[in-house]
């Protein structure tokens, strides 16, 4: 075995697979040699801290289970919608992550919602940020679930980990006082240590109606809406727009 060989096994062996791909690249392509040692050893270093930043990146958006993919860059910001770009702008930096703050995101049923919040999340993984996507409905029942089996307290730190807990179609499934209590109990330990995006069709004024106590209400909704930012949808289904364009091109 070369010398060349038994670094290419030693750098595998130490799971560096980038400055694997990277010293290869410099024996395929001569004129690399014309560089000196230092520039040539920082472009395989380069090389591999790029590697691991695409595998931590994919591995946060794997890991906040997102439905669908988005990228801000995607976003439709056509004037009948009227998105205000400076706030979108604005969040897109991740700033109210780290200060804690929330997002509320609302709209009638298909303006695309689900896939700003999408959108919202990954930008927010590519900034090394933990994100984690929920619907309502799924939600309500890990916890009537967990409460059951009794694994509500690792349920609980789930939920509190991650920098940004994504919850879906609000206002969608039941809330039992019991799932209530623990909904509060992880939105107000959240409150200090990371940020809420909420989505929903229904309006603010309706959210009292979604839980079974009054007070209950009043303790969760203060803890959220009074530091979130709001973005509101208008527009046409976007289900229908699309589904217009595929009947257009049969």
């Amino acid at each position: 075995m070369t010398t060349v060989q038994q670094t290419l096994s030693k750098l595998r062996q130490l799971k560096l697979a980038g400055m694997v791909a990277a010293y290869e690249i410099q024996f395929d392509q001569p004129n690399l040699h014309r560089g000196s040692f230092d520039e040539r050893f920082a472009m395989i270093v380069d090389h591999e801290a790029s590697a691991r930043d695409t595998r931590r990146l994919t591995k946060l958006i794997r890991g906040g289970g997102f439905p669908e993919p988005a990228s801000l860059e995607d976003l439709d910001t056509a004037a009948a919608r009227k998105l205000d770009r400076e706030l979108i702008s604005t969040l897109s930096t991740c700033e109210w992550i780290r200060r804690q703050q929330n997002l509320i995101i609302a709209g009638a049923t298909g303006v695309g919602k689900t896939w700003l919040c999408c959108a919202f999340g990954v930008q927010a993984c590519r900034q090394g940020l933990t994100v984690q996507y929920h619907t309502a409905v799924s939600l309500f029942g890990d916890i009537a679930t967990a409460m059951a089996d009794g694994s509500i307290v690792s349920l609980k730190t789930r939920l509190i980990r991650p920098a940004v807990l994504v919850i879906d179609d609000l206002g969608n499934g039941e809330v039992t006082l019991p799932i209530g209590h623990v909904l509060l109990d992880v939105i107000d330990r959240r409150m200090r240590t990371g940020s809420l995006i909420l989505a929903s069709q229904y309006p603010r004024e309706a959210w009292h109606g979604f839980f079974p106590d009054p007070t209950m209400a009043d303790a969760l909704l203060d803890r959220v809406v009074h530091q979130a930012h709001r973005l509101e949808l208008k527009g046409e289904s976007l289900r229908k727009v699309y589904a217009r364009k595929r009947m257009a091109k049969c």
